[in-house]
């Protein structure tokens, strides 16, 4: 008895192809938008003491918006081609459906400011950021790195240097470029978008005589391990490089609580060198210093990579226990929005570990349910709808 499938195609004999849903990126951006979540509403402390555990859950402080953004570079990447964009005329479709995505951001972030929540809404420049990286889509994930660690030197004087134009500014305003400061967030995307092209989930290998759609298939699983470790321990000692000197150099203020998130501050007091060290090297949170922007992208980078080593070609069992959080990462759009409605919605704004727990408790089962019985969250499932508008240019 013959076998009916047909005989693969010559270009896919011995192919290495992207594999599917990467499901520890979903468990990170859930990990993100949570941290986010206690930030706005569950209550914690400004500043991390680690001799005090009631403390400690000030690390979501700047670190959960940072992972976000990181993860919008991943995102970028994973859908433009992984570890090979694809050249004219298909990048072109790819920078179009990344434009609309940009513009659907905007417009849910903007109508997020409009309910007057007390929460800085970080949609629009996540939108922008989008849009940002569309003429990078290409470049190898060595530049990218170059041009975030740019980013990354210009942010403390951009950050600073804007400061003057929101002088007389609103909380409408202050949501758009301040607060999370353009030049700041790029350099995290560009990271992410860098570490996607740098190979971060399996991809399935096809024997030469077996192409997916002909035969089975094994995972090459052997260069995304070692690619994930890599990013692990780079990120970690990165992180712990950067707080290390920046704690040494310029330690957090005293009277830090006055600062402003995303602009630079030196305290009251301080000396020329001092301000100057502030400036460039503060470890404090939403600072916008070179150590803020570096040692916060490690751990996003570290937290990225850990969760794709635990969670992505492991089997069946992995999957079901990443279920729960990568529900709520698959549609964080939905889940972003969806919270800021709610808090609107209160009479009373909540600000305690226990408001903190109805909100994860109500997301991830919501989350779930949908995502098992109806696929994508609903304004992923708009966003999908209108970035197919762009048409294919191979037809």
């Amino acid at each position: 008895m013959t076998d009916a499938r047909p005989a693969p195609p010559t270009a896919l004999r011995g192919a290495l192809v992207p594999g599917g849903r990467l499901h520890g990126v979903d468990v990170a951006r859930a990990m993100a938008l949570l941290g986010m979540m206690a930030t706005h509403v569950g209550g914690i402390a400004d500043a991390v003491d680690w001799s005090d555990p009631g403390t400690w859950a000030a690390v979501a402080h700047g670190r959960s918006s940072s992972l976000f953004a990181v993860l919008a570079g991943v995102s970028i990447g994973l859908t433009s081609g992984r570890t090979d964009p694809p050249g004219p005329p298909a990048i072109g479709r790819v920078r179009g459906r990344l434009a609309i995505r940009a513009v659907v951001v905007v417009a849910v972030g903007l109508l997020l400011m409009a309910l007057q929540t007390p929460v800085y809404v970080i949609l629009p420049t996540y939108g922008v950021l989008f849009l940002l990286a569309i003429p990078v889509l290409r470049v190898r994930a060595r530049w990218l790195l170059v041009i975030a660690g740019l980013c990354a030197v210009l942010s403390p004087v951009v950050a600073l240097a804007t400061v003057p134009f929101y002088a007389d500014a609103g909380m409408w305003e202050v949501q758009l470029g301040l607060v999370y400061p353009v030049v700041t967030f790029l350099a995290y995307v560009l990271v992410g978008l860098a570490v996607a092209r740098a190979g971060l989930g399996p991809r399935r290998r096809f024997p030469n005589d077996a192409p997916a759609a002909y035969g089975p298939c094994r995972w090459g699983e052997g260069e995304a391990r070692g690619t994930q470790v890599v990013l692990l321990a780079s990120g970690a000692v990165v992180a712990l490089v950067a707080y290390l000197v920046g704690n040494a150099v310029a330690p957090v203020p005293a009277d830090a609580a006055f600062a402003f998130p995303g602009v630079p501050y030196a305290g009251e007091g301080s000396t020329g060198s001092e301000t100057l060290a502030q400036l460039f090297l503060s470890p404090r949170d939403h600072s916008s210093s070179i150590v803020d922007v570096v040692a916060t992208a490690g751990i996003a980078v570290a937290v990225i990579a850990l969760c794709t080593l635990v969670f992505d070609g492991r089997g069946p069992t992995a999957e079901r226990i990443a279920f729960p959080l990568a529900a709520v990462g698959s549609m964080p759009l939905t889940v972003y929005a969806g919270h800021l409605v709610v808090l609107a919605m209160l009479p009373e704004y909540p600000d305690s570990s226990a408001a903190w727990w109805w909100f994860a408790i109500g997301s991830v089962p919501f989350a779930m349910t949908w995502r098992a019985f109806l696929g994508r969250g609903p304004l992923e499932r708009l966003t999908v709808r209108l970035t197919r508008l762009v048409p294919d240019p191979r037809a």
